[in-house]
């Protein structure tokens, strides 16, 4: 509750995103999720987190964090349906949808169900009331409690269904909390890229943290994830991993664009062969749960500064 006014507050929403994959972001994600839940100062989350894998297509977190699943619903489109003997070809249907689902080849009307979105405009503007809707299912929503009271969450999509981003939507909506206590957190791990799915998991965060290594491949994709942030207007920060290798690139790049380097974890064979054997960064180096308790409270100190300090509530 906030202090004072006895009105509930949404949760502070960290995404954690990198423009490609393999450069550490669900170990950063699940190390920031298990620092918060191993007991935290006084600025720190007061509850465990929420942590919502959203790869719904390779989700991975589960690896690391061992939840007990208690909690399934499945994840379902709705898709149109047309009753031919009402339907009079006239087009209309084909022409509303943005995302070629349907197709009207002389007096037959088709429906594409896997490039279906779901959004309803083919029913709406149907002039003989000859489609409906009906669920599809394409994957399935599930929850459970995983290590240090963490309330985890992911999507796993089916095989061979390529609509990610209405799982996504859908696992946000199911699992997120309206409210909770002050200092309560949700931690998005977002798949790699900077394609729709990772668009749908981030919007609506109040933070992004960027997660990059120092190479070439590693500047480039994270120019492309930082622009997703700017266009979606949302504070975001960067995490060096694998520092030492490549050159000084990211460093004057996150410099131009005013991105703070808030941690940098080397490259260390250790840590590499420890990830390898599914432990957690906090397994291999204890140190870091301070350190990523340290991230979190600069987050927080950017995004949701003190009456008193005077900041800049969206300030970089």
């Amino acid at each position: 509750m906030v202090a004072g006014r006895g009105r509930a507050i949404p949760p502070l929403r960290i995404a954690v995103a990198s423009g490609k994959g393999g450069t550490g972001k669900t170990t950063v994600a699940t190390s920031l999720a298990l620092s918060l839940a191993e007991g935290t100062p006084e600025d720190a989350a007061s509850s465990p987190p929420t942590f919502l894998d959203c790869d719904v297509e390779a989700p991975n977190a589960h690896l690391f964090l061992a939840p007990i699943f208690k909690r399934r619903q499945d994840v379902a489109i709705q898709v149109p349906r047309v009753d031919a003997a009402k339907c009079t070809a006239c087009g209309k249907c084909a022409e509303v949808c943005q995302y070629h689902a349907i197709a009207v080849l002389g007096k037959k009307t088709l429906v594409f169900s896997q490039l279906c979105h779901g959004c309803g405009s083919c029913t709406l503007v149907c002039p003989a009331s000859a489609i409906s809707e009906e669920p599809h299912v394409i994957g399935v929503l599930e929850a459970g409690m995983a290590a240090g009271g963490i309330r985890f969450g992911r999507g796993v999509l089916d095989v061979g269904e390529p609509m990610a981003t209405p799982a996504i939507r859908q696992l946000k909506q199911w699992a997120i909390p309206a409210s909770g206590p002050d200092g309560s957190v949700v931690i998005l791990d977002a798949p790699p890229g900077t394609s729709c799915p990772v668009v749908e998991t981030v919007r609506g965060a109040d933070y992004l943290l960027l997660v990059t290594e120092p190479t070439p491949f590693g500047l480039h994709d994270l120019r492309l994830a930082a622009e997703v942030a700017v266009e979606l207007g949302i504070p975001a920060g960067v995490v060096i991993n694998r520092d030492g290798i490549g050159d000084a690139s990211v460093d004057a790049f996150c410099a131009s664009a005013g991105l703070p380097i808030l941690l940098r974890i080397p490259f260390e064979r250790a840590i590499a062969e420890g990830i390898a054997q599914g432990r957690t960064l906090i397994e291999i180096r204890p140190e870091y749960t301070s350190r990523f308790r340290a991230v979190y409270e600069e987050i927080l100190r950017r995004v949701r500064p003190r009456p008193d300090s005077g900041g800049d509530c969206r300030q970089r």
